[in-house]
């Protein structure tokens, strides 16, 4: 049995969603725990890709000469989810980049000044 035939791809996933999973619960650092998301994103993608895989099948392209197709559907759902994994990784960058702005600019930033217009109670 090759290491690249069709059964062989699930090893990948139950190596990398354990490892995504580790990455995100024994990591602190945000960064890091987003990386391990994309990690175990990965794995989820690469197991609807191979449990889409028919032995034989042709494209879903109606024609006459092919009595056995692939299903397209799962292509399609990993296409949305690819999208909904670049958004969640847009979202999570800016949330740490606005973290770490808090946090260099201190707790005295927080405060409003004294200096500034009167509270008016």
């Amino acid at each position: 049995m090759s290491l690249f035939s069709a059964g062989s791809f699930y090893w990948f996933f139950v190596f990398l969603l354990p490892l995504g999973l580790s990455i995100v619960l024994i990591h602190v650092e945000p960064i890091k725990q987003l990386m391990g998301l994309g990690v175990m994103q990965s794995s989820v993608f690469l197991l609807y890709i191979m449990l889409a895989y028919v032995e034989g099948g042709a494209p879903p392209i109606l024609s006459g000469d092919h009595l056995l197709y692939a299903n397209p559907l799962p292509h399609v759902l990993i296409l949305t989810a690819i999208v909904v994994a670049v958004a969640t990784l847009a979202l999570g960058l800016s949330l740490i980049n606005r973290l770490m702005e808090k946090e260099q600019a201190g707790p005295a930033d927080d405060e409003p000044s004294s200096s500034g217009p009167a509270h008016r109670a």
